[in-house]
């Protein structure tokens, strides 16, 4: 062997593994790199994704002919001219939270409350019917069951632990996801958005019979389609559904302002549509209110219109025998300040049939509580 090819076998046996030595440095330095960019919201991620899933929603709609004469949807002219309205399929999307391994799903009652048909996908691609179990619109919140065919009947689904949204700060890292303008069905991933609890306990006008209190505040970016998604705190608790955004102008998408049910409220209207199907409201008060305006606070030496005044108490009512008089000012129950009317509506909504409620009121310039028990007629 001449000296050229022992030179060139020393540098082989020499380089070599100094390659393999770099070579192995870059990877420890990617995987630090890599590892440096985990953290509690990125496994977040991970461990809850799973458990969120698309939804997809056929609803049968009527709707009546433009050019018929309204004279027609009487019964008498039915007979001659037939029935003037028609029925149309309209498909529509939402997200849902899979809160047991039994296929228990979460949702809206504005995204699947009205479906007639009922799809949901995982983000393993699978996709399953699902049946509606009950649904609450005056509190927005649906309960779904994932139907399994006999082969699937014993699959266990993954699911997200409920937290305890009273215990939220304002300031901490949430974050939002669900199925934006349908793309979750572009590669069977929820889409997410983090933010922080902005605000807690948000009283928010209704919106067509829909009544929102104590909603949790997030500026994590909402939009059309998350309706119905979890918003999870950063151990991977949900503790809020995404249900509302504010806008601005035209403007349909998120301006940092989205508003989720909180998670211990859905839970007690899940609770009872398992067992009952529905929510029973059938008390009534029995008493009338008005809104106070500039005059009414005026007269009664009210420091604001906040608040609702009762004008009229039937006799015999759950208000008679609870002692209410007109000219009371009621300004809250339990725990909901009262500002109007409708919110005093809503306030109601959350109470159930033979509980007994405080209301303070304000008589004669005089803070009062009276106890009262919502009964039926």
């Amino acid at each position: 062997m001449n000296k050229k090819t022992c030179k060139i076998c020393f540098l082989a046996v020499f380089l070599i593994p100094f390659g393999i030595f770099s070579q192995t440095l870059k990877e420890n330095a990617n995987n630090d790199v890599t590892n440096s960019r985990k953290n509690i919201i990125t496994e977040t991620v991970a461990k809850v994704s799973p458990a969120v899933v698309g939804i997809n929603v056929t609803e049968i709609r009527q709707y009546q002919n433009l050019f018929s004469n309204p004279f027609f949807d009487d019964s008498f002219f039915k007979q001659f001219f037939g029935d003037q309205t028609t029925k149309q399929k309209v498909k529509s999307l939402g997200s849902g939270i899979l809160v047991s391994p039994d296929g228990y799903i979460v949702t809206n009652d504005h995204v699947a409350g009205n479906a007639s048909e009922i799809v949901v996908t995982l983000t393993n691609g699978k996709q399953y019917n699902a049946k509606t179990v009950g649904s609450d619109p005056v509190s927005d919140i649906c309960l779904l069951k994932i139907e399994s065919s006999p082969q699937d009947k014993d699959e266990k689904f993954p699911f997200i632990p409920f937290g305890n949204s009273d215990e939220a700060i304002i300031g901490e890292w949430v974050i939002a996801l669900g199925n934006p303008f349908g793309l979750f069905e572009i590669n069977d991933k929820p889409t997410v958005t983090v933010g922080v609890i902005s605000a807690m306990g948000m009283n928010l006008d209704p919106i067509q019979n829909r009544y929102y209190l104590n909603m949790l505040q997030t500026d994590a970016a909402i939009n059309g389609g998350n309706s119905g998604g979890p918003l999870v705190n950063s151990i991977g608790e949900v503790i809020g559904m995404n249900t509302i955004i504010y806008t601005a102008g035209g403007n349909s998408g998120s301006i940092g302002l989205g508003f989720a049910i909180p998670i211990n409220k859905v839970k007690r209207i899940v609770d009872e549509l398992k067992t009952k199907g529905k929510i029973e409201r059938d008390f009534y008060p029995g008493f009338a209110i008005q809104n106070i305006d500039e005059t009414i606070a005026h007269y009664f030496k009210l420091e604001s219109t906040r608040g609702v005044i009762v004008t009229q108490v039937e006799k015999n009512s759950p208000a008679g025998r609870a002692g209410f008089k007109p000219g009371d000012v009621i300004t809250q129950i339990n725990e909901y300040k009262i500002n109007n009317q409708q919110n005093l509506i809503g306030v109601l909504q959350e109470f159930r049939t033979n509980q007994k409620i405080d209301v303070k009121i304000i008589r004669d310039n005089t803070n009062e509580t009276i106890n009262m028990k919502l009964e039926t007629h």
